[in-house]
């Protein structure tokens, strides 16, 4: 499966626990807020769980059929 990552700029505040986790897939960019570098980078477990590690809940997951997966 590959899922379609969304950041939502609004929300993210740099905080990198998604780069932590996926850094392959996202980074920081020149506002510090997360990009999407590569989102083949890692593999969908992963880049689930990146997701999950926002506090902030600012990346947003979706399936091949785009349906929401998280939050």
């Amino acid at each position: 499966m590959s899922y379609r990552i969304v950041v939502d700029r609004n929300k993210c505040q740099g905080i990198g626990a998604c780069l932590g986790t996926a850094p392959d897939v996202f980074e920081l960019d020149s506002e510090g807020k997360a990009v999407i570098i590569n989102p083949d980078g890692s593999d969908d477990d992963t880049i689930l769980a990146a997701a999950e590690a926002c506090p902030l809940e600012a990346i947003t997951i979706y399936d091949e059929q785009g349906e929401r997966i998280f939050p």
